[in-house]
């Protein structure tokens, strides 16, 4: 079993920045890919973003390419998301997810864990 919990969601301005983490509880968080995925009002839960075990590789959603990053610390057993230039649209619920499989990070029925999730609001 593992543990998720988010952190560093809140309200910030359009072109504003947040870094989200996700510390995960066990000695297993090696062998998982991480990635992000966040759900806004009366739509489905979508991929953002994710990274493999090592921190190699990384795969983002479209919408989201070349502002947010995703990183993680296989030392403190931490995922983080860096989210710049926020816009209103990336106002959600923001879900730290946990995957076996790093080419099946991007597909919400994958995933093997998750986190309760934290608000993210971005003002106009």
């Amino acid at each position: 079993q593992v543990s998720l919990v988010e952190s560093g969601g809140g309200l910030v301005q359009a072109g504003g920045s947040l870094r989200l983490s996700c510390a995960t509880s066990g000695r297993t968080f090696v062998t998982y890919t991480m990635g992000w995925f966040r759900q806004a009002p009366g739509k489905e839960r979508e991929f953002v973003a994710c990274v493999s075990r090592s921190g190699g590789s990384t795969n983002y959603a479209d919408s989201v390419k070349g502002r947010f990053t995703v990183s993680r610390g296989n030392d403190k057993n931490t995922v983080y998301l860096r989210m710049d230039s926020l816009k209103p649209e990336d106002t959600a619920v923001y879900y730290c997810a946990a995957v076996i499989d790093y080419y099946k990070c991007s597909r919400t029925d994958d995933i093997n864990y998750w986190g309760q999730g934290t608000q993210v609001t971005v003002s106009s």
